[in-house]
């Protein structure tokens, strides 16, 4: 149980949700293990299936509280909501401000420069850590690129040059992701970012990793009443969750991409989890996919510090937090979108 941003996340599979005059009650088995005021909230988000009672969703809707349900993995489910003047209003002003191309900008450049950031940290981190094992000069030189890439982003006027300035700080990035597998280098050959279909081994588990942060980041956006379909740098298709996509951006590098690293350098996956077709197509095998996701559920449960709100929170919560940061900046709560800048 985890308060933050005035929402309660219980992350437990095992709690059950119910009222107590005034008071939230968290029910483990037969045991009472939370009680909240329930004016303390303005949402509440379950990983479970245990679920809560009707008279604890009935108070939520009355007192406008959001309800939101997910699996234990993260996947959305449903969300309990009172009037719909809330979630209205904030869908209004998102559909609004990314019709702006002033405002959707400085989000989008937010994203950006979180994404940049964080790429050059995690070849920072790489260097500090493991200089003898890698190509010092050439990830030092990239890290630097990345560098410069800040400060033109943070000029850029207008969505096309954010776009190529993105696209250059990620060819310089993944220019040297090589030189960061450290371990099974012959079974792991990486020699740039391809994908539909992924033609090798690293390939075929960032597509996938990046996969699982995406359906996190929509999960995130429906909990606060956002649109994950309706971005600021994604442009809007039919079908692709946009604003997901756009918050994903900043935490590719240090939660998917570092995964990924660790999954290799600590053969937790092998070279013997995945076959290539005739079309040069490289899959993984279902047993190789669930070692990943096993892992991937501990790895969101590790702790860190957020460094914008200074609390300790778990990786798998850093997509509800940032959703929740966006959705108070839209409300004009917040003068701007404050991107994860990992430290």
């Amino acid at each position: 149980m985890k308060k933050l941003l005035n929402t309660l996340y219980l992350t437990s599979a095992g709690h059950y949700l119910s009222l107590d005059g005034e008071n939230a009650v968290v029910i483990d088995g037969d045991n009472e293990v939370g009680r909240v005021p329930l004016h303390n909230f303005e949402a509440v988000v379950s990983f479970g299936y245990r679920g809560a009672s009707p008279a604890f969703m009935g108070a939520c809707a009355e007192r406008n509280i959001s309800l939101s349900f997910l699996t234990p993995e993260g996947r959305f489910l449903a969300r309990v909501t009172g009037k719909i003047r809330g979630n209205v209003l904030l869908r209004k002003n998102q559909y609004a401000v990314s019709e702006k191309p002033k405002e959707s900008l400085e989000i989008a450049k937010n994203c950006i420069l979180g994404k940049v950031y964080n790429s050059r940290w995690v070849l920072e981190r790489a260097l500090r850590d493991h200089r003898m094992q890698l190509d010092a000069e050439r990830v030092s030189n990239a890290s630097q690129t990345l560098r410069k890439s800040l400060e033109r982003i943070r000029a850029c006027r207008d969505k096309d040059s954010l776009r190529g300035l993105e696209g250059e700080a990620a060819s310089s990035y993944f220019s040297v992701f090589s030189e960061l597998i450290l371990q099974q280098k012959k079974d792991f050959v990486f020699s740039g970012r391809n994908r539909r279909p992924p033609l090798d081994n690293v390939n075929a588990m960032l597509s996938f990793v990046y996969t699982l942060l995406t359906g996190m980041e929509a999960s995130a956006l429906e909990t606060v009443g956002l649109d994950p379909y309706v971005g600021f740098m994604h442009t809007d298709r039919p079908g692709r969750a946009s604003l997901a996509l756009d918050l994903m951006e900043e935490l590719r590098p240090v939660l998917a991409d570092r995964f990924v690293l660790t999954l290799i350098n600590k053969r937790i996956v092998t070279g013997r989890d995945f076959t290539e077709k005739e079309n040069g197509a490289v899959l993984m095998s279902e047993e190789g996919r669930k070692r990943i996701l096993t892992e991937w559920q501990n790895r969101k449960k590790e702790v860190i510090t957020h460094p914008y709100l200074n609390e300790k929170v778990e990786w798998g919560m850093l997509p509800f937090v940032q959703a929740m940061l966006l959705a108070r900046y839209l409300r004009g709560d917040l003068d701007g979108y404050p991107p994860f800048f990992w430290k």
